[in-house]
């Protein structure tokens, strides 16, 4: 894996190139290592940030702050494919049950790894550390970096993109892939329109410490403020995600760690045991956004800057991961039948196979957000009703089990 050291030349021509090199962009280019082979295709990748190329061997010693993501059981699978997963996996935390509650009612919903006879439901593993076992990995690979580099401009020509970046360097592609998150401004440089639904809430991020152990529960907890996500990290300790409505968030993250954890314990009560830490509070307001045109001749769309979702489910990146896999089972249907490899027929395959995917997955987060956001005379009380009927009846909770597992479209 070779840095940027380009020097402004003549334009160089890549098959793929791949704008974002954070954990959409890195996959992809793991995802490619077999076609790269196969095929011999040139392949690069765009990132702004610089890369930390420390040995993955040397000493791992995450801060308690650092921010990490549920991953679904569906998309263990996918980095074992990739032949990483082992690396990660040295750095989580499995999810062994997941307890849905809505504070103040009875009902509640437990999905069990062992009653789905798995080891477990999902794992939760630092962003870091994902990023670090993806980039030791593309080292091993035939793939060019530009990076530190933006793109300054992204104009379409005959059989592709042209980009030009920050560094100088002028790239033409005949399929650039933009999984920079939706943040870099290039939909709008060509015209890409998204859909955009503020949930009008803002979440509050932060690792916990607890009293007591985990046992590996994951806990999705509604109240009036919005929805509460606690997942299991290594020791006794949690990753914080507190739904607020947009400004009320503010004055939490102003206070001081004791009255903080207080109001959480108040907020969440004492299934955890007692909050006695509090790490860095982070926040991000929450909308749900797709892009109108996630493929163009020559162009993809993928991740954040495709689809972006309320974290209620924890389902972002496992619906960006299935995105990855299918986009590059398409190229490969499309190697194969002589097709270009930015040919519409390709891309439109692509999209046709992710558009019911994506649509469940949304229905499904979005639902819930809607459904324990209400707070109509006896709707609570037909919640509390279904969540303890879900509890009951073992299809219905198994199905939902496997859905949060990345394992049913």
């Amino acid at each position: 894996m070779a840095q940027s050291g380009h020097t402004p030349a003549q334009t160089t021509t890549h098959d793929i190139v791949i704008v974002g090199g954070g954990l959409v962009g890195a996959s992809l280019g793991c995802a490619l290592a077999p076609l790269i082979e196969r095929y011999g295709w040139k392949v690069a990748i765009i990132e702004a940030a610089p890369l930390n190329d420390a040995p993955l061997d040397e000493s791992w010693q995450p801060s308690f702050d650092a921010r990490a993501s549920a991953i679904a059981e569906g998309s263990a699978q996918r980095f074992r494919q990739l032949g990483v997963w082992e690396a990660m996996q040295a750095e989580s935390t499995p999810i062994r049950n997941i307890h849905i509650s809505e504070r103040g009612r009875l009902g509640a919903t437990r999905l069990s790894a062992q009653e789905l006879g798995v080891d477990a439901l999902g794992h939760v593993i630092p962003n870091a550390w994902m990023g670090r076992v993806l980039h030791r990995h593309l080292r091993t690979l035939p793939v060019e970096w530009y990076c530190p580099a933006k793109v300054d401009k992204l104009s379409p020509g005959a059989n592709g993109h042209y980009l030009r970046l920050s560094d100088g360097s002028e790239l033409r592609a005949a399929l650039t892939v933009l999984a920079d998150g939706g943040r870099s401004g290039l939909k709008e440089q060509l015209g890409i329109s998204s859909r955009r639904n503020s949930y009008e809430q803002t979440a509050l991020i932060a690792h916990v410490g607890i009293s007591q152990p985990h046992q590996g529960v994951a806990y999705e907890r509604f109240t009036q403020e919005g929805p509460m996500a606690l997942l299991p990290l290594p020791g006794q300790a949690m990753e914080l995600i507190w739904t607020h409505p947009s400004g009320q968030e503010q004055a939490r993250m102003a206070l001081p760690d004791r009255e903080f954890l207080s109001q959480l314990q108040a907020a969440f009560g004492d299934r955890v045991g007692r909050f006695i830490r509090a790490g860095k509070r982070y926040s991000y307001p929450l909308s749900l956004v797709t892009a109108e045109e996630p493929v163009r001749p020559g162009l993809a769309v993928l991740g954040n800057a495709a689809h972006a979702l309320h974290p209620v489910a924890g389902q972002g990146f496992n619906l960006a991961l299935r995105g990855i896999m299918d986009l590059v089972e398409a190229l490969e249907q499309g190697e194969q039948a002589k097709r270009s490899l930015g040919d519409m027929a390709t891309l439109l395959a692509f999209e046709q196979k992710r558009a019911r995917d994506r649509s469940n997955v949304i229905h499904f987060s979005d639902g819930l957000v809607r459904l324990f956001g209400q707070s109509l005379p006896l709707l609570p009380h037909a919640r509390a009703a279904g969540l303890i009927g879900l509890n009951l009846i073992g299809p219905l909770r198994r199905g939902l089990a496997r859905r949060a597992m990345g394992l049913e479209r």
